[in-house]
């Protein structure tokens, strides 16, 4: 019974502990990191931080990959509203737990050679 205990508890921690982090397209293969931005919003009590983050390629490259990164490892989400992968443009936007800070490590990769 003690074993039993023990195993849901470390489950439980596994799974309280899980961040949402989108990873989507190319971002290891011969590909060039644009733009890299870390963005933090301090929490509000009871009440729930949505924000948004944009990126737009200046020279009008396609995007090849997105990558965010939930630093603080809670249960916040993000969504891709417009754009994206074959875009030159993107728009995220971000939603913490309620009365909790928001964090992600953000990154959007290019292709270097075609436009």
């Amino acid at each position: 019974m003690k074993f039993l205990f023990v195993a849901f508890v470390i489950v439980a921690a596994i799974f309280a502990a899980k961040g949402e982090h989108l990873v989507i397209g190319n971002v290891a293969n011969r590909v060039k990191l644009a733009k890299h931005e870390l963005v933090e919003y301090n929490a509000i009590p009871f009440m729930k931080r949505v924000k948004q983050f944009f990126y737009a390629a200046p020279d009008n490259k396609k995007i090849q990959g997105i990558q965010a990164i939930d630093t603080l490892h809670s249960r916040a989400s993000m969504n891709i509203t417009a754009g994206g992968i074959g875009h030159s443009f993107v728009n995220l936007r971000m939603k913490s737990e309620r009365g909790r800070s928001l964090a992600y490590d953000i990154g959007i990769y290019v292709n270097p050679d075609f436009q």
